[in-house]
């Protein structure tokens, strides 16, 4: 599931990671010796100069990822999210845990390169202590799983947009959500992260999106298929050839 959460960013694993995980999964080394093998493995590539930093990043990522999930901490804070970001990424920027202090877009796929409105760099905390705010007025224990999710679909597709960080908002969110439903009692299947990264990334996106000109809304009915296999372990199709807006095209 760590590993696959990487392909929101196109970024593989070494060789060497697949192969001291294969060592983990057997019970022959903890996650903390991988992290360990792994610091020593990259020290010697420096030395020689010859680091593929995305590979470096995705096994560092993918490793912090597994140490985060296997921690019993979760609170839902703007403080939290912050320091799942630094969490996750402390290898690999000097940013890690920093909001943002520029103003950016990205081009998308599925949009023909049109881009998505995130939020404006001056208004990051306050966003997201807003939308926290409205998360924790919610009691889920009296909701029925059809409101769960609705209002899950929402608070992640409020945080993504809100975009607060340079890099890994995607897998920030994913990781700061996953955490949050686990910390309210609901079982997470993490096979959906390994299999759909890209999928969660682009209804994301499609969640977000909208053009008056051609008369396009903002479509959650994507991620909402997301956490229904996540949360009520539906069969729905879940496929990124279907996000892309034709109308775009």
């Amino acid at each position: 599931m760590a590993i696959g959460l990487q392909e929101v960013d196109n970024l593989k694993p070494s060789k060497y990671l697949e192969k001291l995980l294969q060592e983990n999964v057997n019970g022959n080394l903890t996650i903390g010796q991988v992290k360990n093998d792994l610091k020593e493995y990259y020290i010697e590539k420096k030395q020689k100069q010859d680091v593929n930093y995305n590979e470096l990043e995705c096994d560092f990522v993918s490793t912090r990822i597994v140490e985060l999930l296997n921690k019993d901490n979760f609170e839902l804070s703007v403080d939290y999210l912050k320091y799942v970001h630094k969490f996750l990424f402390q290898d690999v920027y000097e940013f890690a845990g920093e909001f943002r202090n520029i103003d950016f877009s990205k081009h998308e796929k599925i949009l023909n390169n049109d881009l998505v409105a995130y939020g404006d760099c001056k208004t990051l905390k306050e966003s997201l202590e807003y939308d926290i705010y409205l998360e924790k007025e919610k009691n889920y224990k009296d909701m029925s799983i059809v409101e769960v999710i609705n209002d899950i679909t929402k608070f992640s597709s409020d945080i993504w947009q809100v975009d607060p960080f340079r890099e890994g908002n995607t897998r920030t969110t994913a990781l700061f959500i996953e955490k949050y439903l686990i910390s309210i009692g609901y079982e997470v299947d993490n096979t959906l992260f390994k299999d759909k990264s890209v999928y969660f990334r682009n209804a994301l996106v499609r969640s977000n999106y909208f053009n008056n000109y051609l008369n396009i809304k903002e479509d959650n009915s994507y991620l909402i298929r997301f956490y229904e296999n996540l949360l009520l372990e539906k069969n729905n199709n879940l496929h990124s050839q279907d996000l892309i807006v034709k109308e775009l095209f």
